[in-house]
C-alpha cells in the first residue's frame, strides 16, 4: 500500500501539518485494537482530505465506508459550520467506537452515521453533495459511483480512495475480484464524460472526481 520508502514517508508527514490530538488517538487506538487498521486513512491522506475539504468547503459531505472515522472527522475540518456529514457502514460493533470518537470532536452536531448497506441507504438520502468520499468494498466502487452521480452538485467532487490497490491494478498476474473491479472503476472514471478525473499516487490512490 505504501510506495514512498519509510523515510521518505516519514519526511513528508514530518513537513505536513500535524493530526489533532483526537486523530492521533484514533490513529494509535485503531492500530491497537480493530483489526486491518491498514485500512485507516493516516495523517498523510488524513492531511490531505482535510486541506481538499478546506478547499472545496462542502456544505453536504457524504462518505461510504466509516471504518474508525479518521477520515470522516479529517474531512469535516473544513466543512461550512451550517454543514452536514452522513457517514454510511454496515459494522455495529465498530461504529460503537466510532460514534465514541464522533462525540468527542468539534463536529459532534454535524455528524450522523448511519449503519446499513450502503446500496440501499444512498438512494434514500434526500441531499445535494457537494463531497463524496469513498472507501468501502471494492466490488461495489462503480455500484456506489452511478448511484451518487446524479445527487452530486454540480463542481462537487467525488474521492475514492485504494484506487491503485497495492500496486495490482497495474499487474497483469492479479485477476482477483477486487483488483478487477477497481481496474474496471478506473477505467469508467477516465472515459465518463461528466467528469474530471486526475487520479493521484497518494498512498494507495486516490481518484479525485469532479463533477461537470
Amino acid at each position: 500500500m505504501e510506495f514512498l520508502t519509510e523515510d521518505l514517508q516519514q519526511y513528508v508527514e514530518d513537513h505536513s501539518e500535524p493530526e489533532s490530538d483526537l486523530l492521533q488517538q484514533i490513529n494509535r487506538e485503531t492500530h491497537l485494537h480493530v483489526l486491518k487498521p491498514r485500512m485507516l486513512s493516516g495523517h498523510l491522506q488524513g492531511r490531505v482530505l482535510s486541506m481538499l475539504s478546506h478547499m472545496i468547503k462542502p456544505k453536504n459531505i457524504l462518505e461510504i465506508g466509516t471504518y474508525t472515522g479518521y477520515a470522516a472527522l479529517s474531512m469535516a475540518e473544513g466543512m461550512q459550520s451550517d454543514g452536514k456529514l452522513v457517514t454510511i457502514d454496515n459494522n455495529a460493533e465498530l461504529s460503537i467506537r466510532t460514534k465514541e470518537y464522533f462525540s468527542k470532536s468539534n463536529y459532534a452536531n454535524q455528524l450522523e452515521m448511519i449503519l446499513g448497506n450502503a446500496l440501499e441507504v444512498i438512494p434514500s438520502l434526500d441531499k445535494k453533495w457537494d463531497l463524496v468520499f469513498i472507501d468501502a468494498d471494492k466490488e461495489n466502487y462503480t455500484n456506489y459511483f452511478d448511484l451518487i452521480i446524479d445527487q452530486v452538485n454540480v463542481g462537487g467532487f467525488i474521492i475514492a480512495d485504494n484506487v491503485l490497490w497495492s500496486g495490482k491494478v497495474f499487474d497483469e498476474t492479479k485477476s482477483d475480484k477486487d483488483t478487477e473491479a477497481i481496474r474496471d472503476f478506473n477505467h469508467k472514471m477516465h472515459t465518463d464524460s461528466r467528469i474530471q478525473n486526475v487520479l493521484f499516487p497518494i498512498r494507495d490512490g486516490l481518484m479525485i472526481l469532479r463533477k461537470l
